[in-house]
Parts: structure tokens; sequence; C-alpha cells
């Protein structure tokens, strides 16, 4: 079972919820940089939540099915089409041995993640498969697809394989069918191309300008195509510290919000680096990161004020709910 890859798009990579313990050696967590999506991808063809998926940017691939493979889109709608037919999003899909899938305009977004039954049949780096670029290690060789690469496909479990049977038999001579169902609105992260995303106060917050803190939560930021898969860089009114000062390295994560010395914040996402000694003014909760990963260059970005108390409770509603959601496809096809 495979997938071959005949046109690459502009940049398709393996991805995973990324490589964890390793930081203290210097080597990065990166992964998928809509979490949310990629998980939901893979639980729709009944895949573990960490199984390999194809991370696409805005340009997609066109991809040849040389097996009949269930398998789900989530995240941007880069106007998916098999066959010349539209392709739902959020949803399982089986495509049938042939089938070429083609990615066209990206109608908001920029990132979908292409799931597979079964998962992609690579080797893990570092107990990953996700794709450090800069390294040249995980994913597919360590770099984006290029035409001509074949992916091998893992077999299915029972529940990938019960989803594929159910929907195999409604697609009669159609070149794929979808689920009549879909993940509900409800769930998803609040997808915008100028999102207002959750922040709570950073290590160095206060030592600010007051009026910088304010601007920071009350101002716009402009995405700058500098932006790439380690930071976002913004640019709005420029934060000051009150009293400058040299800061020793400490560490970060996905969504640390770091102001460099020309005052324009970077939001820093999955191929962070492990440390950073410019000031943190902000933290981007967890549940308002794949905001951000899906707003295109030139979009925009707000920030606003939330307790740590409300980031915790935010986080375990969307944890609860992601366990509806795996239970409940569960049960529909046990």
């Amino acid at each position: 079972m495979s997938i071959r890859v005949l046109k690459p798009g502009l940049l398709t990579t393996v991805q995973d919820l990324g490589r964890t313990g390793f930081q203290r050696y210097g080597v990065i967590v990166g992964g998928a940089m809509d979490p949310f999506a990629c998980r939901v991808a893979n639980a729709l063809v009944g895949n573990d939540e960490s199984a390999a998926a194809l991370e696409i940017t805005l340009v997609g691939p066109t991809l040849r099915f040389d097996s009949t493979l269930l398998i789900s889109i989530c995240g941007a709608d880069l106007s998916p089409t098999i066959d010349g037919q539209a392709v739902p999003l959020w949803r399982p899909v089986v495509v049938k041995e042939g089938g070429l899938l083609r990615f066209g305009a990206a109608r908001h977004g920029v990132r979908c993640y292409l799931a597979v039954s079964g998962g992609f049949d690579l080797p893990q780096a570092l107990g990953s498969y996700s794709t450090y670029l800069r390294a040249g290690i995980g994913g597919f060789q360590g770099r984006a697809l290029s035409e001509g690469d074949v992916l091998e496909v893992r077999p299915s479990n029972n529940l990938g394989r019960a989803i594929a049977d159910k929907l195999a038999a409604a697609a009669k001579d159609a070149p794929f069918a979808s689920a009549r169902w879909h993940v509900s609105s409800a769930m998803m992260p609040d997808y915008r191309p100028d999102p207002v995303v959750r922040a709570v106060e950073g290590p160095q917050m206060h030592g600010f300008d007051p009026e910088s803190v304010a601007d920071f939560f009350a101002g716009t930021f402009q995405v700058l195509p500098q932006s790439d898969r380690m930071g976002y860089r913004l640019k709005g009114e420029p934060l000051r510290l009150a009293d400058p000062a040299e800061l020793i390295s400490e560490p970060v994560a996905f969504g640390t919000v770091q102001v460099p010395p020309d005052g324009n914040p970077i939001v820093l996402m999955a191929d962070r680096q492990t440390t950073g000694g410019y000031p943190k003014i902000a933290q981007v909760i967890t549940v308002d990161l794949p905001l951000i990963a899906q707003v295109q260059i030139g979009g925009s970005i707000r920030f606003r004020p939330v307790s740590l108390r409300e980031a915790q409770e935010l986080y375990w509603i969307a944890e609860t709910e992601w366990e509806w959601l795996k239970k409940s496809i569960f049960m529909q096809f046990r």
C-alpha cells in the first residue's frame, strides 16, 4: 500500500506531535504547527494521535493512490479534489486505487494535515517521525517531499478497517466516498485570518514599560514575511523594556512571545530553539496555538490576557472534548 508524489507542492513534510525528551541536549521538539488538526486527522482514520501525517503548506501536492486507502484531511482549506471532485474536510474518506488527489487555492488557513489509516511506514528519529529540515532528520529522509517519492503505508488497525469497509460499501462507482458526519465546528479552534489569541503573563512582563504592556494587549500585529516554522515575526507598536537589561538564556516553549531589541515580538512556533535570551512578555495558551499556525503572511494577530487558571481550564475542556471525539468514533464503528 502506497501513495506516490507526482508534484510535491510548496512545502510538504511528514510531521507528528514532536520529538520530546531531548531539549536538554539541544534537540528541538518540532512537530505539527497545528497539533489540533494533526491529532484529529489521525483520530478520524483510527490511528493513534501520535501517528505520522503529512503537513501541507499553502500550495499542496498532487498524490496518486497506488492502493485503496482511508484518509482524512483537516486544518486549512486548500481546495482538495480527487479526480476533479471536491473532497470534504474533517471527516474520513476512502480513496480508491488510482485516485488522484490534488490541492488548489487556499480558501483559508495555511496548513492542512493528511492522515492515512495505518500511518506512513517510516523510521523514527529519536522517537519521532517529525521532519526537522535544518538538521535533515526524521520524516521522509529528513527532507520535504519531492516528485517521484513513494510513501509506504502500514496496515490499518481494526478501527481503521471498520471505517474503511463501511465507506467503501457506499462508494460504488465514485472515486472516493466520505462519511456524512464531520467534526463539530463547536469543537474546532476559532480559525480566522485575524484571530484574537489568548496569552498568560510572561516571566519578564513586569520588566516592560506599562504603556508597552498595554499596547501589546490593545494593539494589532501584522505577520511578517520572515515568519516560518521556527517563529512568527510580528510588526506593530514597538514594545520597550522599562530598564533594558541583559538576560541569561532560559527555556522557551511553543507559543512563547519574545521581544528582541527592535521591539517587534516573535511568537515561537513548532521548530523553536530550546532556549532564548530575549525578554518574554507573554505565553500563548495551548488551545490557541492552532490559531496562529493558520494565519497567512500579511494577516494580523491580537492578544488578550487570561489568567493561568483560565488557561488550564480551557485546556482541560479541550482535552475532555478530544476524549469524547475518540470515543464517539470508536462507538460508531466498533
